[in-house]
């Protein structure tokens, strides 16, 4: 018989990977929204569009690689819907997604569910 310590540690160890995938993806994809909003500051504040036309694109790619990333550690964490599509949701938010990865570090390491 397994006491929850060793359940918990039995469900962390095969997210690992994924866990440290996500954390990156979601630590870029935070820093690249704040430098998203610092070229719309020089977009809309300074009338200077060429930053943000050759910035934007690359904003968007990361930002896709942060849902593909979160949608796989959902998967094999067994999130639900809700809570999958709030941590994507994260992404979007200046700040927010630095206050959500803290949060599901924390929680898949418990070996709880989102």
């Amino acid at each position: 018989m397994t006491t929850s310590t060793e359940g918990a540690a039995q469900t962390a160890v095969p997210l690992t990977g994924p866990l440290v995938r996500f954390r990156t993806a979601a630590y870029v994809t935070g820093v690249g929204l704040l430098g998203l909003c610092f070229v719309m500051v020089l977009r809309y504040g300074f009338d200077n569009p060429t930053p943000s036309a050759i910035y934007s694109p690359i904003h968007g790619v990361l930002y896709m690689i942060y849902l593909v990333l979160t949608i796989d550690l959902a998967i094999k964490a067994r999130w639900s819907i809700k809570g999958t599509v709030l941590v994507l949701l994260a992404g979007c938010v200046p700040f927010v997604s630095f206050l959500v990865e803290r949060r599901v570090t924390h929680r898949v390491k418990a070996g709880q569910k989102l």
